[in-house]
């Protein structure tokens, strides 16, 4: 009976909460109004944290499938049973015959994210994905290059910015995404009401373009072009200001030299902006006393993903808007998983290992989901014969999950470790469902890295865990220690599930290593603080916290110089026909959260956005059916005919498609829509970085027949 404080963990905007509790029931979800981050904002989903904790579909115990049947089995019955299993399998078919894929919930899970690396390394194998390569990889494989780290990725300072150009980014959708920002309406109408000014450019007037100045139309996979157009006239023109990085800038000549080419004029077939639009932005930007350019989905998933962060990347360094306020900057999070790596020559990996069936290479340890199915399918020495998955619903989060579902049906062993039985769970012949959110702790150590002002904040369990149940890190920790005794014969005993080792264990020392141990913060500061410990703004950070080996940001990394020649001969190519892009809601940011009524409120979301003018080409009317095919699948939906769209481009939201049967989710089939990716196109990524290319795939649209 009391009050709880804590924060979300359904979104990257971690706002802080206020939760109300009697009798063992919650009474009352609001925003913590005392929240040194974000002060009393909540968005939809926070509330429905109780409705995912009384869930009826929810799995609490494990489960195993037999035949078409799921029976309840004892936790040390499945461990057992699991490990045995995979060391038969590794046994006869080698240690990457296992595969792993986190989803996107580990990550708001700091007990998985810190002991899920157990179990990796337990298993010894190099067939680990996530959701990495869904949405983000290009963002770390640029700060990788440029800066030595994946995990120094640039955050718009968007509180002190004067001007914030976004491209394919929907922050008022996505409450922020690689840019932990809590109110970001809040946010953007502070820097209209300081004079400053905000332009997007997407292939959608979105909720965000709204809000914004000014919105400017750019085809799918053609930002690349823009962006290196906008380069051209910032580097032939007056800049306000110069870095005072500069002296340790290299391969600025490249860059100088790379941009001739692409004059305004040169580019605006290929992006549909007008030369005149492109030299206007260009002007405002290098002219503005801070400014910033920030990318998100958009320029992630398309085929010139990595050169489009680069780019980015490139021209808030050249405008002097890098490491500065008001522009992109670093934060210096509590806990520095950067610098606790310590020194080395170099940080994470790429390529240092390839896929068996596609042949794509690794980056930090990861190969690109995109060749998940093919990997399983795989028949030759080395091919996937079992996989374990972690809070992910891969079937409807990658391309082309029709051929995955059919690939998951056929391993030999198939474990999940997550709370719903859902369009790809179903296929596991072991479900380990953890707790619920609100009965475990948790640390933001991911989304700090990204926020956009340096706090901390611990989250305590709201509800102890019901007996027989186990946390995230138990399972991983079980299942770790099962995995060495199946190995060792027998001889090592596995370890009690409950480890006597927990996650705050590991979070209070890594509080008092990182840069404000020195003033006495750890985890029991922490908890004496449950709105949170407020360091202030973002300051620069940069030259001490770089990673490359000679100290130098590189502005023109060699691969980036390589793979330019791609976007150079794509140039050449015939413009497809109608094209595909995503969309999200703020209601369901993942698939799994369509299972909570109250977020499902309201007309039904899935459908394809078209322009008037192709829905006129195509004899499309608006509430009826159309259908939409691509190379690898066809779907069937409802139409909205919108002005919001850019002629030549549709639009269907992600994470729908629970027409699948085998599944629990009551709620999620009453809105059940279907899946964008049975059109996406598995073959289709980032050749630089490996990143599926969700955005710009090609399909041919017509009306269906009414019956």
């Amino acid at each position: 009976m009391g009050t709880v404080y804590r924060s979300c963990t359904l979104c990257e905007a971690i706002c802080g909460l206020e939760i109300k509790v009697e009798d063992g029931v919650i009474k009352g979800i609001r925003g913590d109004s005392a929240d040194v981050f974000s002060h009393g904002h909540i968005c939809p989903k926070g509330p429905e944290l109780k409705a995912i904790h009384e869930d009826p579909d929810r799995l609490k115990f494990p489960l195993k499938r037999v035949g078409d049947k799921w029976e309840q089995v004892a936790w040390e019955t499945a461990f057992s049973e699991i490990a045995a299993r995979l060391h038969v399998i590794q046994t006869a078919s080698g240690q990457d015959s296992v595969a792993y894929y986190a989803g996107n919930p580990n990550v708001h899970n700091y007990g998985s994210l810190l002991f899920a690396p157990r179990l990796m390394k337990a298993i010894k194998t190099r067939n680990i994905y996530s959701a990495t390569s869904v949405d983000q990889l290009p963002h770390h494989f640029a700060a990788l290059k440029m800066f030595g780290h994946p995990l120094l990725v640039p955050v718009p300072d968007v509180d002190r910015t004067d001007y914030f150009l976004i491209l394919g980014a929907n922050p008022m959708a996505s409450n922020g995404s690689m840019m932990t920002a809590p109110d970001m309406r809040g946010r953007m109408k502070g820097i209209q009401k300081r004079g400053g000014k905000i332009v997007v450019v997407d292939p959608r007037k979105t909720e965000t373009a709204d809000l914004a100045d000014e919105h400017v139309f750019v085809r799918p996979g053609k930002d690349v072009y823009f962006l290196l157009s906008i380069l051209h006239v910032v580097l032939a023109g007056e800049k306000k200001k110069t870095s005072r990085l500069e002296s340790i800038f290299q391969g600025a000549d490249f860059v100088r030299s790379l941009v001739q080419d692409y004059s305004p004029e040169k580019t605006q077939a290929h992006t549909g902006i007008s030369a005149e639009t492109t030299r206007r932005i260009a002007t405002q930007f290098a002219q503005a006393k801070s400014a910033v350019a920030y990318g998100r989905i958009g320029v992630s998933t398309q085929t010139f993903g990595g050169l489009c962060h680069w780019l980015i990347n490139v021209l808030n360094a050249i405008t002097g808007n890098l490491d500065e306020p008001g522009g992109a900057m670093f934060s210096l999070p509590a806990v520095d998983t950067i610098a606790a790596e310590g020194k080395r020559e170099s940080f994470g990996s790429f390529d240092s290992y390839r896929s068996k069936a596609r042949n794509l290479p690794e980056f930090g340890g990861e190969l690109p989901v995109s060749a998940l199915a093919d990997e399983i399918l795989f028949q030759g020495e080395g091919g996937v014969r079992a996989l374990i998955t972690s809070a992910g619903n891969p079937v409807l989060s990658t391309p082309n999950g029709g051929k995955l579902a059919q690939a998951l049906e056929s391993l030999q062993l198939m474990v999940s470790i997550d709370i719903y039985l859902n369009e790809t769970t179903k296929y596991a012949h072991y479900i380990l469902p953890p707790t619920s959110p609100l009965e475990h702790d948790h640390y933001d150590i991911v989304f700090n890295m990204l926020a956009v002002r340096n706090t901390a904040r611990y989250s305590p369990p709201v509800f102890d865990p019901p007996a027989g149940t186990m946390h995230d890190w138990e399972i991983f920790t079980a299942l770790t220690a099962a995995m060495e005794e199946a190995r060792s014969g027998g001889a090592k005993k596995a370890s009690s599930a409950r480890a006597k080792i927990k996650p705050t264990d590991f979070l209070d020392r890594m509080l008092k290593s990182g840069p404000y141990g020195s003033n006495g913060l750890n985890f029991q500061k922490l908890v004496e603080n449950p709105h949170g410990v407020d360091f202030g703004p973002l300051v620069p950070v940069l030259p001490a916290r770089l990673k490359t080996i000679d100290g130098q940001i590189d502005l023109a990394p060699d691969l980036m110089r390589r793979d330019i020649e791609r976007a150079r001969e794509a140039m050449k190519e015939t413009p497809a026909g109608m094209i595909l892009i995503g969309r999200r809601n703020l209601r369901d940011n993942n698939s799994w959260m369509h299972n909570i009524p109250r977020l499902m409120n309201g007309s039904p979301r899935c459908t394809l956005f078209i322009h008037p003018e192709d829905a006129a080409k195509f004899g499309i009317s608006d509430g009826h059916e159309a259908i939409v095919r691509s190379r690898v699948g066809e779907i069937r939906l409802p139409v909205e005919i919108v002005e919001e769209i850019m002629p030549g481009v549709v639009s269907i939201p992600h994470g729908y498609g629970h027409k699948k049967s085998g599944t629990k989710m009551s709620t999620a089939q009453k809105h059940a829509g279907v899946s964008i990716n049975d059109l996406t196109d598995d073959s289709s990524l980032d050749e630089l970085t490996g990143n599926a290319a969700f955005n710009g795939v090609p399909v041919e649209i017509r009306a269906a027949s009414v019956s």
